[in-house]
This record gives C-alpha cells, sequence and structure tokens, in this order.
C-alpha cells in the first residue's frame, strides 16, 4: 500500500484515540466536554425547548451530564464517528473481498455500468490519490451518513432505554420500599429522618430506595424544604408509578393529613399490585416458553430432519447443517437467554454484599484518632505523638482484619465456597481447560480433529456443570431455610415485645424456640451482647454471617426503628408480613413455572430421541450407492446419491453436537423460567448434558 492509501487509515485511527482515552481519563473527558461545547453548545441551547423527552430521559436515567454538554458531545461523536466511519467502511469492505477473493475485475463484469466505480473496493492499494480522494467522498455520502446519523440516534436512545430499565427495577422494588417508609413512620420516627434513612439503605431495598436520594441532595445541595425536594423527585423519576406515589405523598405532608393512614392503605395497595404483576408476569413466562419450545428446539429439530432427507437425496446439506448447529442454535438460545434477562427479576433471594461492621476496637479507636486531632491544634508535642500512636494502632487493627478475612476464607474453603458458589469456576474451569488441552497435545500428532476431543470436551463441561450445580443448590437450599424462618422470628418478637419485654430481652426469650438455620445465629448473636457489643452492632454481625436479602432489610429496619422508639411490636409485624408477601409470591411463582419447566424437559427429550434415531438406524441402513447399480446397471435413478459424498460418521458427530447444544442452552433457560436466576440452570444443564453423553456413548 502506498502512503497515500494509509493515510486516510492513519488519520481515522487517530480520531478515534481522544474518544478511547476519554472514556478512562477524566481530564481527556473534560477537554473533550470543552470542545463539544465550544462547537455546537449554542446550537444545542437553541433547540432545547424542542425536545422536553430526552431532558426528563437524561434526568430519569439519572445521568451525570448537563442536557447542553450531552448533547454537544452527541453532535460532535455523531460527526467523529460519521467520518470514521466513510473511511474505516472502504478498508472493511476491501478486506472482505480480499478474504473471499473477489477480484475487481469479476466485480466489474457483475455489476451494472452505472456501479462500476465499486470495483475500485477491491483495489484499494493500487489507487491514486484522486480516485482514492473520490472514493472517500462516495463513501462520505452513504456510509460516513449512516454511521454518524446511528450514532446520533443511539446516543439519545440510550438515556430512555436506561429510564425505561430504572422504571422496571423501581417499580419491583416500590412494595419493600414503601413497606420500609411505612414501618419506619408507625416507630414514631420524623419523615426527613426517614428519607434520609431510605436514601442510605438502597442497596438493601433497591432502585426505589435510592430515588430518595435525589430529595436528600436537593435538601443538602439546594437548601429546599422537604416537601418541594419530594415533589422535585417525583417529578424527575422513571417511574409513573413511582411519581405517582410521590404526588399523593405530597399531597398528604402539605394537607397534614396522617402520613401513617396513607402509607398503610399505599403499602396494601402495591401488595395487591405485587401479585398483579405476578400474574402478568407468568403469563409472559408462560407466552415465553412456549416460544421458546416452538422457535428453538421444534424448529431446529424440524429442520435438522428436513436437511438430512434432503442430502440423502439430492446432494449434500452438511454445510447448513453445520451453520445451525455450531451457529444458529447457540446465537439463537443466548439471545433468549439475554431477552429473559430483560423481562424478568431474579426471585432468588441473594446474598447481599454487606461487609462485617466495625468492631468495638475499632470505633475506640476512631475516636481517639478523632480526639488526637483536635487537641493536635493546640501544637503540642504530646498531642502529635498521640496521633501518630493512634494511627499506627489503627493501622494494626485493619491490617489483622484483612489478613484475618483471607486467612478465614482460605482456612476454611467449603464454607466459603458454600457462601458464594461462583468462586467454584475460577477452580473448575482452569481443571476442565487443563483437561482438553492435554487430551489435544495428545492428539496432536495426529493432526487436530474435533472428533478427538469432542467427549473430552463434553465431559469436562460436564464436571463443571455438575459441581457448580451441587454447591448453588446446597447454598440456594440454605439460604431459601434462612428466608422462610424470618417471618416467624419477626412474628414471635412482635409478640413478645407487645407483652412488655424489651427487644435485647425478647431475642434471648425466642432463641430459644425452634427456627431451624437461624438458631445457631441468634445463639451467636446473644453471645455478642453478652460480650459487650450493644445491640446495633451485634446485629450487624449477624447480617454480615447470614447475608440474605431478607435478614439485611431485617437489620436495617430494625437499627432505624429501635432509635426511634422501644415499642417494636408493629415494626416487626408490618416487616414480617412484608416477608411472607415476598416468601408466598416466589413460591406462586416456582409452582407455576413447573409446567413449563416440565415442558422444556419434554422438550429436550423428544429432540434427543429424534436425533437418536437419525443417527442409529437410518444413517447405517442408507444405501450408499445409486440403485441403480445395485439393479445391474439398468439405469441411474438418481435416489440417495448424497449419501456417498459425506461419511455417515460426520454427520452422527454433528447430531451429537447439536444434542450438546441443545441439552447445555436448554437447561439454563429452564432454570431461568422458573426462578428468573439463570445460574438455576445449572443442574437442569448439567443433567441433559449428561443424558447426551451417555446416549450416544451407550446406544449409538
Amino acid at each position: 500500500m502506498t502512503p497515500a492509501t494509509v493515510l486516510p487509515l492513519v488519520f481515522a485511527l487517530a480520531l478515534l484515540v481522544p474518544i478511547a482515552v476519554a472514556r478512562y481519563h477524566d481530564g481527556a473527558d473534560r477537554a473533550l466536554t470543552h470542545a463539544a461545547i465550544g462547537l455546537f453548545g449554542d446550537y444545542v441551547d437553541s433547540f432545547r425547548s424542542e425536545h422536553p423527552d430526552r431532558q426528563a430521559a437524561l434526568r430519569a436515567a439519572h445521568v451525570p451530564r448537563t442536557y447542553r454538554e450531552y448533547g454537544s458531545k452527541t453532535l460532535l461523536y455523531a460527526g467523529l464517528f460519521a467520518v470514521v466511519g466513510s473511511v474505516l467502511g472502504i478498508y472493511v469492505i476491501w478486506l472482505g473481498l480480499t478474504v473471499l477473493s473477489i477480484s475487481p475485475e469479476i466485480m466489474r463484469e457483475s455489476l451494472p455500468s452505472a456501479l462500476a466505480f465499486l470495483a475500485n473496493l477491491g483495489d484499494v492499494p493500487s489507487l491514486s490519490a484522486l480516485e482514492l480522494a473520490v472514493l472517500l467522498c462516495s463513501s462520505g455520502l452513504t456510509l460516513g451518513v449512516a454511521t454518524g446519523g446511528g450514532t446520533y440516534w443511539l446516543r439519545w436512545w440510550y438515556p430512555s432505554h436506561v429510564a425505561s430499565d430504572r422504571a422496571r427495577r423501581i417499580e419491583a422494588t416500590l412494595p419493600g420500599t414503601v413497606a420500609f417508609v411505612y414501618a419506619l413512620s408507625r416507630s414514631g420516627m420524623e419523615f426527613p429522618r426517614i428519607v434520609r434513612i431510605v436514601a442510605d439503605n438502597s442497596d438493601t431495598y433497591g432502585t426505589a430506595a435510592a430515588e430518595f436520594d435525589v430529595a436528600v441532595r436537593n435538601v443538602d445541595t439546594f437548601g429546599m424544604d422537604v416537601v418541594t425536594a419530594v415533589q422535585t423527585m417525583g417529578r424527575r423519576t422513571a417511574s409513573p408509578q413511582f411519581r405517582e406515589f410521590s404526588e399523593n405523598l405530597v399531597s398528604v405532608l402539605q394537607s397534614g393529613h396522617s402520613l401513617s393512614t396513607f402509607l398503610e392503605r399505599q403499602y396494601h395497595d402495591y401488595r395487591e399490585e405485587a401479585e398483579s404483576q405476578q400474574e402478568s408476569m407468568l403469563d409472559l413466562l408462560a407466552t415465553l416458553a412456549e416460544a421458546y419450545v416452538t422457535v428453538l428446539v421444534a424448529g431446529p429439530l424440524f429442520l435438522i430432519t428436513i436437511l438430512v432427507v434432503i442430502g440423502f437425496s439430492i446432494g449434500d446439506t452438511l454445510e447448513p447443517l453445520q451453520a445451525l448447529v455450531y451457529v444458529v442454535l447457540p446465537l439463537g438460545n443466548l439471545a433468549f437467554v439475554v431477552y429473559l434477562s430483560t423481562v424478568t427479576d431474579a426471585i432468588d433471594p441473594g446474598r447481599t454484599d454487606v461487609e462485617n461492621p466495625k468492631t468495638d476496637v475499632e470505633r475506640r479507636m476512631s475516636s481517639v484518632l478523632e480526639t488526637a486531632g483536635e487537641t493536635r491544634t493546640d501544637g503540642g508535642v504530646g498531642s502529635a505523638r498521640a496521633s501518630t500512636t493512634a494511627t499506627r494502632n489503627i493501622d494494626r487493627v485493619q491490617l489483622y482484619r484483612r489478613f484475618r478475612t483471607i486467612r478465614t476464607r482460605i482456612g476454611t474453603p467449603v464454607e466459603t465456597i458454600l457462601e458464594r458458589p461462583t468462586w467454584l469456576l475460577g477452580l473448575t474451569i482452569p481443571l476442565a481447560a487443563g483437561a482438553v488441552l492435554w487430551r489435544l497435545s495428545a492428539t496432536a500428532g495426529g493432526g487436530l480433529e474435533l472428533a478427538a476431543v469432542d467427549d473430552t470436551i463434553a465431559l469436562a463441561a460436564l464436571f463443571v456443570l455438575a459441581t457448580f450445580a451441587l454447591v448453588y443448590e446446597i447454598h440456594r437450599y440454605r439460604v431459601d431455610a434462612i428466608e422462610a424462618a424470618v417471618p416467624d422470628l419477626l412474628e414471635r418478637l412482635a409478640s413478645v415485645n407487645e407483652a412488655g419485654m424489651p427487644i435485647v430481652t425478647a431475642i434471648d426469650h425466642v432463641r430459644g424456640s425452634d427456627l431451624g438455620p437461624l438458631d445457631a445465629e441468634l445463639d451467636r448473636l446473644w453471645a455478642d451482647m453478652r460480650w459487650g457489643a450493644d445491640l446495633e452492632t451485634a446485629l450487624r454481625r449477624f447480617e454480615s454471617r447470614v447475608r440474605t436479602r431478607t435478614t439485611a432489610r431485617v437489620v436495617t429496619l430494625l437499627s432505624a426503628a429501635m432509635n426511634a422508639s422501644g415499642n417494636l411490636s408493629t415494626v416487626l409485624r408490618i416487616g414480617a408480613r412484608q416477608a411472607s408477601a415476598d416468601r408466598r409470591l416466589q413460591r406462586e411463582r416456582r409452582q407455576g413455572m413447573l409446567e413449563y419447566m416440565v415442558v422444556v424437559y419434554v422438550s429436550f427429550l423428544v429432540f434427543i430421541f429424534i436425533v437418536a434415531v437419525l443417527s442409529a438406524y437410518l444413517l447405517p441402513n442408507m444405501p450408499t450407492e445409486s440403485v441403480g447399480t445395485e439393479m445391474g446397471g439398468m439405469g441411474d435413478t438418481g435416489g440417495f446419491d448424497g449419501v456417498g459424498e459425506v461419511d455417515a460418521a460426520t454427520y452422527t458427530l454433528l447430531f451429537y453436537h447439536a444434542t450438546l447444544v441443545q441439552g447445555f442452552t436448554s437447561g439454563f433457560i429452564a432454570g431461568q423460567l422458573s426462578t428468573g436466576d439463570v445460574k438455576a440452570g445449572a443442574k437442569h444443564a448439567a443433567v441433559m448434558v449428561a443424558v447426551a453423553v451417555l446416549l450416544f456413548a451407550v446406544v449409538i
């Protein structure tokens, strides 16, 4: 290639450098933003009033950019990508034609005379500077406009997409957040403090609680009163349901009506709404399950059968079959999994990421450091020494805790893996990959063939799936048992506290009852308090040990309510009812989707049965020569000519891979349909892959 033909490519790649650097460097991003505002800022402002929906989408998606800044960068990116697209498009097309070995002469003969200039795309390295300039102008009017327009559209579409996804998550977590606000109001806590507590616990109560952080920022930064801040929060939210709740809440606050009564009514309404949404979700999942069986199980099976029959009759159809098995099936199932993830929410109680709270020693050392810092302003030598000593002691405590955590996780690997099943993949995947590589090295002398290592790959995948499924199901069983015991715990604590017993004494009274897996944790909670920890610290330690979503909510609710009132019976009963409602919805979903999970299993068994029949009975018994040859040369009938062109073992291997791909993907989809969590499909995938391996190893 001449320098004239390389220069446009270098220029296009150079335009991508500032965009890539700005992605990871704040200084470069600011410089790019300033340049964009300087070029397009006034233009964007002139059309601000014509696009209120874009401004609303930016606010609803919580994009940390102003409309002027985001719009200016959008125009700048569209212009840059228009240039880059027009230049790179030429070289990409030239590279594709080179790989496909399509010469410019063949293109000139095939294209109409009006489009003959397109043949120059296959001869870019030998073009003159003038010819390349003409080609770049033509590309700019086509590929450049398409790339720039697509970039502009995607930049403005993305905030609305994020806002719609955020709205879905807000509405999914709104019942729990309203229950939390209702419980805090019944404890006697003032509303401004409730808003701050809800905003601080967004990790526990979800996206709906995170919306309250907008109100907190408006109060702290702009000095708004709480009512105005909540009103602004409602106007900027992405969820119409949350906007309606905010408007009603503002009306109650302004009118002076009972806040607890309003929240109680809203709490019951959202519980009923959650049940209605559950029914709608089950109907949607039922439709998706039927569509999956029809499109991605029965459809490929029908195509495989038809292509095999056509291949036996008139010619080789191996390449379409390979495209179907190795491309269409995996990508189709992957797209279905991604779509399921966007329309459903996992009902797995999950694990929280709560770290161990500060110990009493750390809190004392922090107070010492603060005191030392205050006295150090006097300029005394003793205060400086005290500050240095306190800092060193805190560093020692933090270093000890850091190594203690590592030592605990390494010293108890079984408990660590049971708490975090995905960590097991860091061990099993390298082992499985090592086994596959060893098998490849053992067969490398005779040439690399997939048929020689496909059993090793299948068994390695089965090993990874089976081990992860075992650990994950043990983890899930423990979490489900704890979640099931939480409502009983709260009801018993509420009954004892309602009788006049303090919450600390109530915990001692309840820990002797049968609460399943919570019995040992309650004993440790009581032991923490006996050794001098306050109740809030003991509860935080309890939360860090159990690490489930429901226990995190219970601990957050109790910790906040205890600071407002000693009578916690009402708060505990509200938490118990909410936990029971969540458990009931989870059971209903599992029961409702059980039949469709069975349908997925049956469809896979039908798939593997038909493929096994084709492999075990049809392929070995098909004639490999023309029927006319067997009849003594009386004439060629033309039937079954395609059989001899491809060995039957090749078709059998292809069918084997089809069952493995279908079993692997169908298993994960079955788990995602039943629970909303793709990890729950590991056990189904392991079962289906094992059936495929055994069938082809024993029967065929």
